[in-house]
């Protein structure tokens, strides 16, 4: 196989939560929720390529994390609500949704959130959040479109101890709803095979996040890549590994938005259990504990709780 460089582009109202939570949302502008103010750390999980293990990784990421002792948000940001439906929810029998809390301003996250395991609250979505693109655009020339899902979670997340951490399931496309997510994030982590064509979607990848930091959210950052449904032991992983480990390093010290990316590890291997679990509507974790998927989930949380603590400490989020 020949290798191939990964492309670098260029350049106050009361709000319930199930579970007994309560915020004061005070009046006018919405402040930036940052790690450094004391909320919540904020991953947007993105890759616009569908099948990669993107809503896999939201759901036992965010339930290892859980087991970990974090309290943890998860987001269903993706009409086909496969988060929803992941942790056991059925899109069809919501009251509210990502949808009501995006285009409807009587409607809070708090309204919408469920608790769905212990330290685990999900805001979660249905099919019609497909259409907030057409209902939110005429808001979108000004930039309010893009930042409705901010604005409804800051009661939430501002200065507040309710959640270490926010998992937001993105669309598989690079529309308003994942600029939404992006407003909102204070990190991307980006799940992929190590597939050639993912090495060049990465680069359209960075390319939005490197947009998005200009235009909208000037402390967005990626935070690394989590390689899903591994195997480890063909030449064309090793090969495509190799080469996203190199693109990561030759980033170090540039000031681009993945200058710090990390390769989590372990790579989360190819494991049928990992599949069966989401028609259960449970977590690795609820399903099957003992194997290798719930294994490698737990060491990535664990890597990514610790890459936290160590750019806390250097005051770097």
């Amino acid at each position: 196989m020949t290798r191939t460089e990964v492309p670098i582009p260029d350049q106050p109202v009361t709000v319930e939560v199930t579970g007994g939570l309560r915020a004061e949302q005070s009046d006018g502008a919405t402040e930036r929720i940052a790690l450094n103010s004391g909320g919540a750390r904020v991953i947007a999980l993105m890759n616009q390529k569908g099948g990669v293990g993107k809503t896999t990784t939201a759901v036992n990421l965010g339930a290892a994390m859980a087991r970990l002792g974090k309290r943890v948000l998860l987001i269903d940001m993706d009409p086909q609500g496969h988060l929803t439906l992941h942790m056991g929810l059925d899109p069809a029998s919501l009251g509210h949704s990502v949808y009501d809390l995006l285009i409807d301003p009587a409607v809070s996250a708090g309204d919408i959130a469920q608790e769905v395991g212990e330290r685990l609250v999900i805001l979660p979505a249905e099919t019609n959040l497909a259409g907030v693109e057409s209902e939110l655009a005429a808001d979108a020339a000004d930039g309010r479109a893009q930042r409705v899902l901010m604005d409804k979670c800051a009661p939430l997340l501002r200065g507040k101890d309710w959640f270490d951490s926010v998992l937001i399931d993105c669309p598989p496309s690079l529309g308003l709803l994942t600029l939404n997510a992006l407003a909102l994030a204070d990190e991307v982590i980006v799940p992929m095979q190590a597939h050639f064509l993912a090495l060049q979607g990465l680069s359209k990848l960075l390319e939005t996040v490197q947009l998005v930091k200009q235009a909208i959210n000037p402390a967005l950052s990626v935070a690394g890549v989590i390689l899903c449904m591994h195997e480890g032991q063909t030449i064309l992983a090793k090969e495509v590994l190799d080469d996203l480990s190199a693109f990561l390093d030759s980033g170090r010290g540039t000031g681009q938005p993945w200058s710090d990316a990390v390769l989590y590890q372990p790579a989360v291997r190819r494991n049928i259990k990992l599949a069966e679990c989401s028609s259960f509507g449970k977590s690795i974790f609820d399903y099957a504990p003992q194997c290798p998927g719930a294994q490698d989930y737990l060491a990535v949380a664990r890597a990514v709780i610790a890459q936290h603590a160590t750019s806390a400490a250097r005051g770097t989020h």
